[in-house]
């Protein structure tokens, strides 16, 4: 399938593994040049040596919960690049949590922080650029655990529950500006950030009982809408959340 991206800028957030790596090499695929934003520097330059084509691939280090650094990201884009087309918001955090009345608001804030007010930071930042460049396309990774209440999860899921209204608020004060703004949902992915779930047999047995098509994700049944998202064949589609979960939320 050919997305078309050549020529386009995209900014991924959580870049440097999982399914922000392979969205970043996908993108490179399809001819957009990538900026590649992660917390860590290292994390970063091994990403870099994995993607290869460094001719298109930028990478700058940012804690996205952090406002000071979300705004030097973006002077240095601005600075090499003048604007970006697309915006990828990938950084997601969980640990698991008790229940609310038994969680330290530390954890809370720190769950917060990385997941929604992270992906406020950088999503005013790109809103700016592309409102005054008139289009753009912003994609944010949501969860079905910000759709249904799940042990362990609960924290994260307020936060995921969170971006999808975020999504839809700034789809809203930016359609005008032929800016589209979109999220995706998945159910569970096979990543390393998942792996304590997968990798344990009757867990994953137990969760794939859930699913109609009886398997969790793959990262590439992820990267794929998110393609479609950053791409011109959704033009007309803003404001919405696309449920990738084999049918999970449908039973």
């Amino acid at each position: 399938m050919n997305f078309d991206l050549k020529d386009k800028t995209a900014l991924v957030t959580g870049g440097s593994r999982g399914i922000g790596l392979e969205i970043a090499r996908s993108l490179l695929n399809e001819g957009a040049k990538v900026i590649l934003c992660a917390r860590k520097k290292e994390g970063l330059d091994a990403a870099a040596i994995t993607l290869g084509n460094p001719e298109k691939l930028t990478i700058i280090p940012a804690h996205i919960g952090k406002p000071d650094q979300v705004d030097a990201l973006f002077a240095a884009i601005e600075e090499d690049h003048g604007h970006i087309d697309i915006l990828i918001n990938n950084v997601g955090m969980n640990l698991i949590t008790p229940g609310i009345a038994d969680l330290d608001p530390g954890l809370w804030q720190k769950i917060i922080d990385t997941n929604l007010s992270g992906t406020f930071l950088v999503s005013r930042k790109a809103a700016l650029m592309m409102r005054a460049k008139g289009c753009g396309k912003i994609v944010s990774l949501s969860s079905i655990a910000g759709r249904k209440a799940t042990p362990g999860m609960g924290i994260y899921g307020i936060a995921k529950a969170g971006i999808e209204m975020m999504t839809k608020v700034l789809a809203a004060e930016l359609a005008l500006f032929n800016v589209q703004v979109n999220a995706l949902a998945p159910a569970m992915v096979r990543t390393e950030f998942s792996k304590p779930f997968w990798s344990n047999k009757e867990l994953l047995d137990h969760v794939n009982s859930t699913i109609p098509m009886a398997r969790i994700a793959e990262i590439d049944d992820v990267v794929k809408p998110v393609l479609f998202l950053a791409s011109d064949g959704s033009s007309y589609i803003t404001g919405q959340t696309l449920v990738v979960d084999g049918g999970a939320t449908i039973i």
